[in-house]
């Protein structure tokens, strides 16, 4: 071995050097790692909590583009009203459930799915009065099972995070079923 301190310093500043890129890089691939570990145990929810959030972003959703039907469609101011709050407070709950899914690694529904779609499509063909009761009618029945629905996912839901989406969520929900049916007695 050459005993030059000149070759010396840089072998051991090389040396070094070395040490010091595998360090960084060993530190890298453990940061990576741990991002992927989460990102992928974040996109796990039981099924009865993705089947929920499906559920919710669908009829949320669906909510949204019968309350702008019924702006259009309605004939009574009540009915009109009914369906700007839809827009509104579905709209809100929307963006809040993204949040929550995204932050689980989830993708939505982009579609309001074939059961929504039917009702959209039926209500699309009125308008006028009977539309309103048509469409009052379709709110009362979807309301009293998304309460349902939310109450059960605030009790049983197994993520923390969908389970106070749920809890949240729900006074809103219990407030449309009651605006609902009281639109619907005063357009019968």
């Amino acid at each position: 071995m050459p005993t030059n301190p000149s070759f010396v310093r840089r072998h051991r500043l090389g040396s070094f050097g070395i040490v010091v890129v595998a360090a960084l890089l060993l530190g890298s691939l453990g940061q990576v790692r741990a991002q992927t570990a989460t990102t992928v145990n974040a996109g796990t929810l039981t099924s009865g909590d993705r089947k929920f959030v499906d559920a919710a972003a669908q009829g949320g959703m669906a909510e949204v583009e019968m309350g702008q039907m019924a702006q259009q469609r309605g004939a009574h101011a009540q009915v009109k009203t009914f369906g700007q709050r839809m827009v509104q407070d579905h709209s809100k709950a929307n963006d809040e459930l993204k949040q929550v899914a995204s932050a689980k690694g989830v993708a939505l529904p982009t579609t309001i799915g074939t059961d929504h779609q039917h009702h959209a499509d039926r209500l699309g063909k009125l308008s006028g009065s009977e539309f309103d009761r048509a469409y009052m009618q379709h709110m009362l029945d979807d309301h009293k099972k998304d309460v349902s629905d939310f109450e059960k996912a605030a009790a049983d839901a197994k993520d923390p995070e969908v389970k106070n989406f749920a809890t949240h969520t729900l006074p809103t929900l219990r407030t449309h079923l009651q605006l609902a049916q009281s639109t619907y007695d005063a357009i019968k």
